[in-house]
């Protein structure tokens, strides 16, 4: 497993390169923004570790300049701030899962655990994905809306594709934080409800039949708008 760790802090580096290659992990290391995009180009990496505050580059448009190029690729952000607007831009960016400053090497390790067995777990299944007019396409990560193109970030496209393949049914919170972005987010954040907004924003503004449904004390339902679900 070769990961890639773009962090200019050296006693970070020296912390996740040793509790990473002790579990058999191959690490490479960028120590500022513009290497790290570069080496993130010219070689294929399994996992993606990047700081958000660095010379050169920032990791947020390091990780937006990633997911021009590979959808699939986890992306972990270290920020030292642990708000829900900076975990929303981090994410919002393309990112898989955060890790605030400081942070001990067990959950770091656990983590990284995690975002790999999500590439090694996926399986073949039917491509196309269909409620009412909007179809999703897990194989070019692309939806549409009445033929109409969306235009959603990798989050988004993770959260509708979590909605679609279990549209009818209510998810609550803990279920969609769990399975979108496969870690515990403090419970205090709104991360899960700033995103379903986003995808409203997109999936439902412009078309008078909604998708998206809140259920008042247990989560969200996707369903067409006609259906009865008492």
């Amino acid at each position: 497993m070769k990961i890639l760790l773009v962090e200019d802090e050296p006693n970070v580096v020296s912390l996740i390169k040793r509790g990473l290659a002790e579990s058999g992990y191959d690490i490479s290391v960028a120590m500022d923004g513009v290497s790290g995009l570069q080496m993130s180009t010219d070689h294929d990496f399994d996992l993606v570790i990047l700081d958000i505050m660095l010379p050169g580059i920032n990791g947020v448009e390091i990780c937006r300049s990633i997911r021009k190029q590979n959808k699939e690729i986890p992306i972990m952000m270290l920020t030292a701030l642990g708000t829900t607007e900076n975990i929303v831009t981090g994410l919002d960016s393309g990112a898989d899962d955060y890790l605030v400053k400081p942070f001990k090497l067990a959950e770091l390790s656990a983590r990284v655990r995690t975002l790999t067995r999500r590439i090694k777990s996926v399986q073949p299944e039917e491509h196309l994905l269909r409620i009412g007019d909007l179809e999703l396409d897990t194989t070019s990560k692309t939806a549409r809306r009445d033929n109409r193109q969306l235009n959603l970030t990798a989050t988004e496209y993770r959260l509708l594709e979590f909605l679609m393949k279990h549209q009818r049914r209510v998810l609550s919170r803990i279920e969609i934080l769990e399975h979108v972005w496969d870690i515990d987010f403090n419970l205090g954040t709104n991360v899960v409800d700033v995103y379903v907004n986003y995808l409203r924003k997109k999936i439902d503004k412009h078309f008078s039949s909604k998708l998206i449904h809140t259920v008042v004390g247990m989560g969200y339902v996707m369903r067409e708008e006609y259906e009865d679900t008492k």
